[in-house]
């Protein structure tokens, strides 16, 4: 068992589900968003340093790119320093260096100082905040872990919401540079999220207890990095899907401000657009979580996940084929006579500022239902013990796919000049990873339901922490009530997944 974080108690330790919990909580929804938000919200400073460095599209994608590769493509370093030192002083210096790649990127005198100092650096900061905070969430909640993660992951459209229309006011009044110096300032807040990470210890209410302790300090030294999870199907099939997903998940927010600027909107106006996407997913995340946590679908998140990817794909794939004007006229001709009847008639007129902001709305909703689920489902694969490590190796293998996915697009525009392609290739790459998802857990994971192996497995590690359980308990209560598995790691809800959804 590997990949636990320093700080934690005893494996096997109840969640509080409660308490500082919530405290926690609010640091992962700061740091979630400032993670998420960053390289979308900074999208609205493309137009100026194309116009100051004289680069492409592509060139200016780059920036949101390496943010994002960063903030995915380190995550095997933070598991490790979070192993080693623990959540709080990692988060810590991640707010640091979040902060000095902001104010050193404003003396920018090229492109490439840019690339290095908000894409590495800031993106590296981030890194180091966002993942320590997930892991910290997991230890704090388990029956209300679902809930937990969508609010947790509701900062990202809140800040979004904030940091739009703030960089826009900022490069008015100060210029991309007076605009990246007073960001730097802002994710100095990190520190202070940082510092509420406050680690979770056990009770100590007896000899016994502290005798246990003592039992664990001598054993083994628990590894940094913990490579056996690869082992589990559920988790190669996951990590398969959301590296195909994120190859076009992070497109359309970047686009959808340039192409309403190249319809003739105003900057300000163009901003909006990402701040109706972030109005709609700050509610779809948290109801997202509530839906996910009923005891009728819990079992069964992963395929809500696959769903919530297959609406976003055709969500995208519906928007490119409106954006040009013959299939506008054609729908026109088609729709007509029963447009007074269709309220979203609207969605159909693309070049248009309405018609625009009907697609946010429904991007939103499809964008939050995946933020809000993607970690929840990761939780529930491979169970607490092990998802320091899990999450870590995922984040490297969506790096490599999202570090295309951007500049890739702008690629794409350059050549054709045309957005219908840019959100048509986006559509279809997060649709085949909602078809990799699904169709894999139903059959691929269902099938190892029926290995003894398996079952062996996972009947020996229910036990180990049925006993766990009683010690614990033993002290508070003198009793040793026996408590479900499944709320004291999410694994035992994964295994009810796949076994309910393959009869």
């Amino acid at each position: 068992m590997g990949g636990a974080v320093v700080d934690d108690g005893p494996p096997g330790l109840k969640a509080p589900d409660g308490g500082w919990g919530w405290a926690v909580l609010a640091g992962c929804f700061v740091v979630t968003g400032f993670s998420y938000a960053f390289p979308k919200a900074v999208s609205v400073f493309f137009k100026e340093l194309i116009r100051e460095f004289s680069v492409s599209y592509s060139s200016a994608a780059w920036i949101s790119s390496i943010l994002l590769a960063m903030l995915y493509g380190t995550g095997p370093l933070c598991s490790v320093l979070v192993n080693r030192f623990g959540c709080r002083p990692v988060m810590m210096v991640g707010g640091l260096f979040a902060s000095l790649g902001m104010i050193l990127a404003s003396f920018a005198t090229s492109i490439i100082h840019i690339y290095f100092c908000t894409g590495v650096i800031t993106g590296l900061g981030l890194a180091l905040n966002f993942q320590p905070s997930l892991m910290m969430l997991n230890r704090y909640f388990s029956e209300k872990r679902p809930l937990a993660n969508g609010l947790a992951a509701a900062g990202s459209p809140v800040l979004l919401c904030c940091l739009s229309p703030l960089g826009q006011i900022l490069q008015l009044h100060y210029g991309w540079r007076g605009g990246f110096l007073i960001l730097g300032g802002l994710l100095l807040n990190c520190c202070a999220c940082g510092a509420l990470m406050r680690p979770l210890l056990p009770p100590k209410k007896s000899q016994e207890l502290e005798a246990f302790t003592e039992q664990e300090k001598v054993q083994p030294k628990r590894k940094l990095l913990d490579f056996s999870v690869v082992k589990d199907r559920g988790f190669v099939i996951y990590t398969v899907a959301a590296s195909i997903m994120v190859l076009g998940l992070f497109v359309p927010p970047v686009f959808v401000v340039l192409y309403a600027k190249e319809l003739g909107y105003e900057d300000t106006n163009a901003a909006l657009l990402l701040t109706i996407v972030g109005f709609v997913d700050m509610f779809a995340r948290p109801l997202s979580g509530l839906i996910a946590g009923m005891k009728c679908i819990r079992t069964k998140t992963v395929y809500l996940f696959s769903f919530a990817m297959l609406f976003n794909g055709c969500t995208d794939l519906i928007g490119s084929q409106v954006t040009t004007q013959a299939t506008q006229d054609f729908l026109y001709v088609l729709y007509e006579p029963i447009s007074c009847s269709i309220p979203l008639f609207v969605f159909l007129q693309a070049n248009s500022y309405a018609g625009l902001a009907v697609f946010c709305i429904f991007f939103g909703m499809s964008y939050g239902m995946v933020g809000a689920l993607q970690f929840e489902v990761l939780m529930a694969i491979v169970g607490t013990e092990k998802f320091s490590s899990a999450i870590g190796l995922v984040l490297l293998m969506e790096a490599i796919t999202v570090l295309l996915g951007v500049p890739g697009a702008g690629f794409l525009l350059d050549a054709t000049h045309q957005y219908m392609y840019v959100f048509l290739l986006a559509g279809c790459v997060v649709t085949l990873s909602a078809l990799v998802m699904g169709l894999g857990s139903f059959f691929c994971i269902r099938r190892k339901q029926s290995d003894p192996e398996a079952k062996m497995e996972m009947a020996v590690t229910a036990a180990e922490k049925e006993e766990l359980n009683h010690r614990v308990e033993g002290e508070e209560d003198g009793e040793g009530e026996e408590e479900p598995k499944e709320k004291e790691n999410g694994k035992a809800g994964a295994f009810n997944t796949v076994e309910e959804g393959g009869h």
